[in-house]
């Protein structure tokens, strides 16, 4: 009897060893991480938002680790081409990918991906864009209510445009339609360039955008702005009402962009490039510069993100499949 508690003690021993030594190696792996140049695949063409957020936050974290962190531009397939290369890269803490709302969305968008969720795993979300709702000066209308009033008045004449199904403008859209009960064509452009000369030409009535290409548009008096679909007002903007301010309660919709990593990657280099892009974000000129493009500057914990990922995925889901949107 002794020898058999002997032996349990030496195994409990060695198990308490081994573990101790995993978790030494892995905060050691931590502290020399990283010790080349780290890839950044961003799913979308250069100069679009993700684009952008992404050079300008990864400029700093660069900065602070102290290695080359290399832009990689791969689009296609609604950020799914990037997203897939990313799925099978190695865990090794050197590849991650940049993301918006649209990864959510996609779950529901397609049959099938060639990547599954649980092949990634999520890192911080970098910023959040908010989407306001614009109107052509062809829809005399001011406000939202008015906009939903002159909708039933005028059945199957109003139109929204977006930059492409399935994108976050485009499903935005598509609830306000529903919950309205307010029948609005969607007008899908290839991109987010083509949607401001349709708002002032009146080739689309409204469309969800960010600010700061149709702001000063709206400013020169060729366009309206109705709303916001945030849960606060822009502070650049203060008399912008949002969505449930203006009688939809609840509409918060605002898209996100954020880093994820593949699965299998080291939990402590996880957790340090969230950190990295905490401090980045938070740091005065990267800060500005964001919130100067129509950003807010966000940089949440892995948890806070992976949240984030689970909500949209499902609230998403529910508009593409009361909408019987596919990408298929």
């Amino acid at each position: 009897m002794r020898i058999k508690h002997q032996a349990a003690r030496v195994a409990c021993g060695m198990a308490v060893a081994i573990a101790t030594i995993f978790t030494a190696h892995s905060a050691l792996a931590a502290d020399a991480w990283p010790t080349k140049p780290i890839k950044v695949i961003v799913p979308y063409t250069p100069g679009g938002s993700t684009d952008t957020v992404s050079r300008v936050i990864f400029e700093r974290v660069s900065q602070s680790l102290g290695q080359p962190i290399i832009i990689e531009n791969k689009p296609g397939a609604n950020s799914t081409l990037g997203v897939g290369v990313a799925a099978r890269s190695a865990p090794d803490g050197y590849t991650f990918v940049s993301v918006l709302a649209a990864y959510s969305a996609n779950m529901s968008l397609y049959s099938k991906l060639s990547y599954k969720p649980s092949d990634l795993t999520p890192v911080a979300e970098m910023a959040e864009l908010p989407l306001f709702l614009f109107a052509s000066k062809k829809v005399p209308v001011k406000t939202v209510a008015e906009l939903v009033d002159y909708g039933k008045k005028h059945p199957d004449t109003l139109t929204f445009g977006s930059s492409g199904v399935g994108s976050s403008a485009h499903l935005t859209g598509e609830r306000l339609a529903m919950e309205s009960k307010v029948k609005m064509t969607h007008v899908p452009y290839n991109g987010s360039a083509p949607i401001l000369p349709a708002l002032v030409s009146g080739e689309v009535s409204v469309a969800f955008d960010p600010l700061l290409v149709p702001m000063p548009h709206v400013k020169s008096g060729k366009i309206n702005v109705l709303a916001v679909a945030s849960a606060k007002r822009w502070p650049g903007e203060p008399n912008i009402p949002t969505m449930e301010e203006s009688g939809f309660p609840g509409f918060v919709m605002s898209s996100w962009t954020g880093l994820l990593a593949p699965a299998g990657t080291p939990q402590p280099v996880i957790d340090r490039m969230a950190k990295e892009i905490a401090a980045a974000t938070r740091s005065a000129d990267v800060a500005r510069k964001l919130t100067e493009l129509g950003f807010i500057p966000v940089g949440s914990t892995p948890d806070e993100f992976r949240k984030l990922i689970e909500r949209d995925t499902t609230r998403y889901g529910q508009i593409v499949k009361a909408g019987k949107i596919t990408l298929d």
